[in-house]
């Protein structure tokens, strides 16, 4: 039988699986691009607008978040374009393929849904092949879909510039794809293997970092970086893709050879034996939840410290710019905020912070879900006294926790830098309350995480669709004059703007409230319903 049978059956196995997960991904990203693109020309409409925007992006601080900076000379939407989105984007599209791959390779046989298709007529590397045929065919859908729409949502930019900046984001997606499909044969836990490659992927951006501060040596040791090097809208060249694609080969190469090396359901790196009598610091299901969330908090935690240091860099710069911009003195008008200050620029970062603070709430509550759809909470709750509520608000209680953890990062970040920079040590902690204000906020949607997974527990992807939702209000409403009623659904809404704000404490504890009615409702619910 061919090593490769059944691989066609199988492809269609995983788009009727993902019929849902994988059109959200590429519409998400999408939108998050062509949205952002399409308002280039209301806020930056003239030429001395964009040279302004320009002269922010020699920031040591936005060089190292966002990319060397080309085409500063003449700044046009192409350039912008490049250089602001093109990082950001890179990384969405790299996580969309490492869960996809790791979804649909070592989370199969981890589940033991691969044991049973391979009972069938199904070759040894099909499972492999079928997953990588699926997620390389999907990073070439979002490219063309890119590729396409930039020039209609941005008419200003050519055809030619964005075919080649879709094309360096398709090579970052599937570079990322085939180091997935190595690190999904090294580890025996689907996990582990997503946050082995997204280390990866967090090592490459910090390359292409350290690179684009120095002489540029080390961004030609990240996909990231070879990305950018197309130049795409400047004088844009092919050439650094190749780079990408023969890294592709290689490792794709390398992950059906380690396939071979390796019995099903194994890894070929084997985990270390536990001890027999667990510590005290893993007695009880708190201790277990945050043990089981340590990685995705602690890279949650690192890149917000970082990007509130960020925050706090640019803020004095930024309202500069925003002092001598009309169009963007409009746009901080219709979000209700002068847009004059250096604090006014980092309560405004602060709160899209927060919003996106949200998908770390969500992805945390979601481990619920996800650890009992896997039939690891059975054991737990049959074999020892622990109650359902009680192993479920310890979770939560690691999501809440997790939460202050991530905005109280960002908060530092961001008052200390800027601190430094005013020279009033006494920004620190009002920029820190500014941050942590936004808590309630996260916590209504882990509280609506909670409320779905006992309600509805295979409806709680919904949640994500809500934060999409929330997000792009967020961004767009103030620019699309969006009505007052469709911003106040909300919940980041009704956060006061600290600190350039005075302290509202009514509409924190409103949200609070909501998001403990939600989940009470939602515990009520788990106790009642059948387990998965």
């Amino acid at each position: 039988m061919s090593t490769l049978r059944g691989t066609g059956t199988l492809v269609r196995l995983i788009l009727r699986r993902d019929r849902v997960r994988i059109p959200v991904w590429i519409v998400g990203v999408a939108v998050f691009l062509l949205g952002s693109a399409s308002t280039f020309p209301v806020a930056y409409d003239s030429a001395a607008d964009r040279q302004a925007r320009a002269s922010l992006m020699n920031n040591p601080a936005t060089v190292v978040l966002t990319g060397p900076g080309f085409g500063q000379q003449n700044y046009t939407y192409g350039a912008m374009l490049a250089n602001e989105m093109g990082g950001m984007t890179a990384v969405l599209i790299a996580l969309m393929s490492i869960l996809l791959l790791v979804r649909h390779s070592r989370h199969e046989e981890e589940s033991g849904r691969a044991e049973l298709l391979r009972a069938g007529v199904v070759g040894r590397h099909a499972p492999l092949t079928a997953a990588l045929l699926t997620v390389l065919g999907a990073n070439l859908v979002l490219g063309a879909v890119i590729g396409s729409a930039l020039p209609v949502v941005l008419p200003q930019v050519s055809t030619a510039g964005s075919l080649l900046f879709a094309a360096g984001l398709t090579t970052v997606g599937t570079v990322f794809t085939a180091v997935a499909a190595v690190t999904a044969q090294l580890v025996e836990h689907g996990r582990a293997a997503s946050g082995a490659a997204a280390a990866l992927l967090a090592v490459s951006y910090a390359l292409r970092g350290a690179g684009d501060l120095g002489d540029g040596t080390l961004s030609w040791f990240s996909p990231v970086g070879w990305a950018q090097r197309t130049r795409a809208y400047v004088d844009g060249t092919w050439w650094p893709l190749l780079l990408g694609a023969a890294l592709t080969a290689v490792l794709i190469a390398g992950a059906f050879l380690l396939r071979t090396r390796r019995d099903e359901g194994a890894g070929l790196v084997r985990g270390r034996g536990g001890r027999a009598a667990a510590s005290a610091l893993l007695s009880g299901p708190f201790a277990l939840a945050l043990r089981l969330q340590r990685g995705a908090l602690t890279g949650w935690t690192v890149g917000y410290v970082l990007f509130g240091a960020f925050v706090g860099a640019i803020g004095e710069q930024a309202a500069e710019f925003v002092a001598e911009n009309e169009m963007a003195r409009r746009y901080f008008a219709q979000a209700g905020a002068a847009g004059d200050s250096a604090e006014t620029m980092i309560a405004t970062y602060l709160s899209l912070m927060g919003m996106v603070a949200g998908g770390f709430a969500l992805q945390s509550a979601g481990l619920l879900r996800a650890e009992e759809s896997a039939g690891r909470v059975e054991p737990l709750l049959g074999g020892t006294p622990l109650s359902r509520s009680r192993w479920a608000l310890s979770g939560l209680a690691a999501t809440l926790l997790g939460s202050v953890l991530v905005m109280g990062g960002a908060g530092l970040g961001a008052g200390l830098v800027h601190a430094g920079i005013s020279g009033d040590p006494s920004d620190a902690p009002r920029v820190l309350g500014a941050a942590l204000a936004y808590l309630p906020a996260v916590w209504v949607l882990a509280g609506l995480a909670t409320l779905l997974f006992g309600l509805l527990p295979a409806l709680t992807g919904l949640s994500w669709l809500v934060l999409a939702g929330i997000v792009f209000v967020g961004m767009f409403g103030p620019l699309l004059r969006l009505p007052d009623w469709a911003a106040d659904i909300s919940p980041f809404a009704h956060v006061p703007t600290l600190p350039t704000e005075e302290f509202a404490p009514a509409p924190l504890l409103a949200l609070t409230a909501t998001a403990v009615s939600l989940t009470a409702v939602g515990i009520a619910a788990y106790r009642r319903r059948d387990a998965a």
